[in-house]
């Protein structure tokens, strides 16, 4: 019983020293992972509609998370407006004739129509106060102080202006809908669809596991200790190296054997990329997470933090892998 004992108290520390090291409760943060993979797979194989709608509910989420995340800053970001439009934009880049035309149009159109809305002055309501007091509470006091808006409104008394408003909204729409579009938009060319959303979808996730687990066992180097003391050089090392794995596997089980020996290069160059643009994606999130004053934007993924904390990596990086398909012809 005693070696029973010992046992279980030494794999405990183990896994607590390792929660440490990566900043995350792992068991959760790996059944979340596993959830997460099925939903997609299914939505996949159910139909590519299907993934797109995925796509949206998974935006909407996010929105609702920024401006909940804004909202303790002080800041204002019309939720509907984007909600809506975001939406609509989604919608016509996938089904409209010209693909590409669509996204750029109603992209422009949403900016216009949200910087308009950010420009009034409307009730955030009583459910965005809730979870702003919710998520105030939860916060680290010393991050909070040293945020630049909390900063400026402690020392100066500086109140948001609507300009403010209005440039936190312009953020919101190039951050999410517009890239978001981006992993719609692989979708509509090359003919394979389904290949394409995993690498859109998986490649960055890939990207984070390879990190996590290289951060976590060889990491020494930071790689930005002001802005993320969890990253290393050995943890983008990891990322590169899992998704190159990845995307060669990808492209190996989809494509015939001609077009493998010729474009083997593709996948590499693809995964080398989404390692560096990836990691890039999280540190960007958690430049924006300590200039807010927040540890995580949400708390709807167990173990994840929020759904804009797990979907970073694979906003930032979906441009770039959708560029690299389309003029690739992959």
């Amino acid at each position: 019983m005693t070696n029973s004992g010992d046992r279980h108290g030494e794999a405990e520390d183990a896994l607590q020293s390792i929660n440490k090291r990566t900043g995350r409760n792992m068991p959760q943060a790996v059944a979340t992972g596993a959830v997460l993979v099925v939903v997609i797979l299914a939505s996949l194989l159910i139909r590519v509609d299907a993934f797109v709608v995925l796509i949206m509910i998974f935006m909407i989420l996010g929105l609702w998370e920024l401006r909940v995340d804004f909202a303790t800053a002080g800041l204002h970001i019309p939720l509907m407006t984007l909600c809506l439009c975001s939406s609509a934009s989604i919608v016509l880049t996938y089904y409209a004739p010209d693909h590409l035309l669509a996204m750029m149009l109603c992209v422009m159109a949403t900016v216009l129509l949200v910087c308009l809305s950010a420009s009034t002055r409307i009730n955030m309501g009583t459910r965005v106060s809730v979870a702003v007091a919710r998520k105030l509470s939860n916060s680290d006091s010393n991050a909070r102080v040293e945020s630049s808006y909390n900063k400026a409104a402690i020392d100066e008394g500086v109140h948001q202006s609507r300009m403010s408003n209005v440039g936190a909204s312009l953020f919101t729409v190039l951050y999410i809908p517009l890239l978001a579009c981006f992993l719609v938009l692989p979708l509509t060319f090359g003919g394979h669809p389904v290949a394409h959303a995993f690498m859109s979808i998986f490649l960055p996730a890939l990207s984070d596991i390879g990190g996590l687990f290289f951060g976590a066992w060889f990491g020494k180097h930071k790689l930005s200790p002001r802005i993320s003391p969890k990253k290393s050089v050995e943890g983008l090392i990891g990322s590169m190296l899992f998704s190159t794995v990845g995307a060669l596997s990808i492209v190996a089980t989809t494509y015939d054997a001609s077009q493998w020996a010729s474009r083997w290069w593709v996948p590499v160059l693809l995964g080398m990329m989404t390692g560096v643009v990836g990691t890039f994606g999280d540190l960007c999130a958690s430049m924006l997470k300590r200039d807010i004053g927040i540890k995580d934007m949400g708390h709807l993924l167990r173990g994840h933090g929020g759904v804009l904390d797990r979907v970073d990596s694979i906003l930032l990086a979906a441009p770039f892998i959708a560029t690299v398909l389309f003029i690739t012809g992959i």
